[in-house]
């Protein structure tokens, strides 16, 4: 089984994609204005804003999450990067790095967490 697609509630299609490009650095994939669907691709995994779809928290993998954080101007922060586990094995993450997390809002009102693995 694998994951297809996560959707993700914005009222605002534009300034979603606005957002979304600024923080994914893509353009988006696919607009459907009606209905109000809006895709960008991760990595073979559809993300979908919604304009019809719950508010979901999606954690978003990044390669650093204090450089992400500078990226977006203006964004507000929901909870400062910090390290919230540390992998000795590969169970949930690749073994001998810290996992660091951040949470901010989108453009939408939404909640997105940002995670990076460092070397510890």
């Amino acid at each position: 089984m694998q994951l297809v697609q996560v959707a993700q509630h914005a009222d605002d299609l534009q300034r979603a994609a606005a957002f979304y490009g600024r923080l994914l650095g893509a353009e988006p994939t696919g607009l459907f204005d009606p209905p109000g669907l809006l895709f960008f691709d991760l990595d073979g995994v559809r993300l979908l804003l919604d304009r019809n779809a719950p508010s979901s928290l999606v954690y978003l993998r990044v390669d650093n999450v204090h450089e992400t954080i500078e990226r977006l101007p203006g964004v507000e922060v929901v909870a400062r990067p910090h390290v919230i586990f540390t992998h000795e094995d590969d169970t949930l993450g690749p073994a001998g790095h810290d996992e660091w997390q951040a949470f901010v809002r989108d453009s939408e009102g939404n909640a997105v967490g940002l995670v990076a693995f460092q070397p510890r």
